[in-house]
């Protein structure tokens, strides 16, 4: 049983993985009209020269942030954890 149940797990996600390859684009083809407008208008709208800083720090400024605050808060977490207890501590 065990054995059948990992081989349609397979299969299924054979399917899956075969029908998103399928369906991909062709590389280099702009999934919007909004990559073009992207394209076009960063230097004008932000100042910028490079279009991927532009994106980055200009157009998806807060999700940038958020990111940013998500990994810090991840690597404080870390250090807490990690950090050595000083002998004679009350905690």
């Amino acid at each position: 049983m065990r054995r059948a149940a990992i081989g349609a797990t397979i299969i299924v996600l054979a399917v899956m993985m075969f029908t998103v390859a399928i369906g991909m684009r062709p590389f280099g083809d702009p999934p919007s009209m909004m990559d073009d407008y992207i394209i076009q208008n960063a230097q004008q709208e932000t100042g910028n020269n490079n279009v991927v800083s532009a994106v980055v720090f200009d157009f998806r400024g807060y999700d940038t942030l958020g990111e940013a605050t998500v990994l810090f808060l991840t690597a404080t977490a870390v250090v807490m954890l990690f950090r050595s207890r000083k002998e004679g501590s009350s905690d």
